[in-house]
């Protein structure tokens, strides 16, 4: 399999070396699993012949934009952006529209993509994800969703598979991406892969999702955690909680959905799971005691919580 990987000025160096190197040695030891197994072909390609990364890693390109088109896949990884304003003018910038003018010229018959973190950004301004479903960085999902209204995003996944499109999540999903790539070529050799270099599955997002910290200036939603958070022991009822905060049932159920693209019900789900979390490693308390500081009568309705948040989402139809 022939792989390019899009690598410019300011993109993320431990992400761009974590992909490097998994690729490198699933390559260098798909032998030992299967000699049949494709070899692994990576190339680094630019605008110039020379590139920094966010650590300071020079990294010399072999490749130039023009050269994707012979690539089976081709992997763009994050711009190095941690904000929306920095992303936005990150594909703003000269060589970005490069990449993006590239990206968009790709035959989607031919050529699989791949991307994670804010490089999801630069395959989303090159037109190839409208109507379909990714993810990207679930701090930034707010802005992709105003940029990007077309796109089901799913911040729940870190990796999420919908055609010939490969995308994943925070910065340090390009290690599930890389994982999710060789997969593709084997499940055995990324099985064995990750024993290797000791990589451990993290199938969804939503375990490190701080929703305080997503962007958003709804005073409805913002009063409406608010007030859930203030009554995360007790029993939930939508119709309860739009009143207390002054707004009707279905008013509540729409903006919460434009917001944070779950339904009120989930979104409670997500703040009692993030608080049982939080008590779990910060206290010696027992998981009977912390089901019912996040309003569940017994341990076992939190322990179900848990497992379905961390099962993964089937693919999309």
């Amino acid at each position: 399999m022939r792989v390019g990987m899009v690598v410019q000025d300011g993109c993320f160096g431990s992400a761009v070396a974590s992909v490097i190197d998994i690729l490198r040695v699933a390559d260098s030891v798909r032998h030992e699993i299967d000699p049949t197994i494709e070899a692994i072909d990576l190339v680094l390609a630019g605008t110039k012949r020379r590139v920094s990364t966010t650590t300071s890693m020079t990294l010399s390109t072999d490749h130039s934009l023009a050269d994707l088109a012979a690539q089976d896949l081709v992997i763009v990884p994050a711009l190095g952006t941690l904000t929306a304003v920095d992303t936005a003018d990150a594909i703003a910038t000269r060589s970005a529209r490069a990449v993006i003018g590239a990206l968009g010229a790709l035959d989607p018959e031919r050529t699989r993509i791949a991307a994670a973190c804010t490089g999801v950004f630069a395959v989303a301004e090159a037109g190839v994800i409208d109507r379909r479903r990714a993810t990207t960085s679930w701090f930034l999902g707010p802005e992709f969703r105003r940029r990007y209204p077309l796109i089901d995003l799913d911040l729940d996944s870190m990796v999420v598979a919908d055609g010939n499109l490969l995308t994943a999540g925070a910065a340090f999903a390009h290690i599930d991406l890389a994982l999710s790539i060789v997969r593709t070529v084997s499940p055995d050799l990324a099985h064995h892969v990750a024993r290797l270099l000791l990589i451990d599955e993290r199938p969804s997002q939503a375990a490190f999702v701080a929703y305080e910290h997503l962007e958003h200036d709804d005073p409805v939603v913002i009063d409406f955690e608010r007030h859930v958070r203030a009554h995360l022991d007790e029993p939930f009822d939508v119709g309860v909680a739009a009143a207390a905060i002054g707004a009707s049932r279905r008013t509540l159920e729409r903006r919460v959905r434009a917001a944070l693209n779950l339904t009120p019900l989930g979104f409670v789900r997500r703040l009692r799971l993030e608080r049982a979390r939080h008590l779990a490693a910060t206290t010696d308390l027992s998981t009977a005691d912390i089901a019912m500081r996040v309003g569940y009568a017994n341990a076992e309705t939190l322990r179900a919580l848990i497992r379905s948040e961390a099962a993964p989402r089937p693919p999309r139809p």
